[in-house]
């Protein structure tokens, strides 16, 4: 596996990672791909929707109340009818389909940033 080129300490601080909670999951009819649609709660942030590839490894009913990581300074992305306001972040398995979500190991304040 090749490595991505070396970036610079301020490229990364360009990031704006935040921790938020799931507040609501739909599924996404119109995706090319099978995916779900997404409602984060990122605290004073406010709630931020992006769409996730994730449904193979989780249930709608499993994603509410769960913490994620996601990046949130990125321009909304039209998706088919959708517009998603952050990217989700998460770690692909050997198929690209299996994706896990970043998330604390312990709970946090909902838009707390990854530093």
């Amino acid at each position: 596996m090749t490595t991505k080129p070396e970036i610079s300490w301020e490229d990364f601080e360009k990031l704006d990672i935040r921790c938020g909670t799931i507040v609501s999951v739909n599924d996404f009819e119109k995706a090319r791909n099978p995916s779900y649609q997404l409602e984060i709660d990122f605290g004073s942030l406010g709630i931020r929707k992006s769409a996730a590839q994730i449904t193979t490894l989780y249930r709608k009913e499993d994603l509410v109340g769960k913490q994620i990581l996601a990046v949130v300074n990125f321009p909304k992305k039209q998706i088919a009818n959708f517009f998603s306001e952050c990217l989700v972040l998460g770690v692909y398995g050997d198929d690209t389909k299996d994706v896990t979500l970043l998330n604390p190991s312990l709970p946090v304040k909902n838009g707390l940033q990854v530093g």
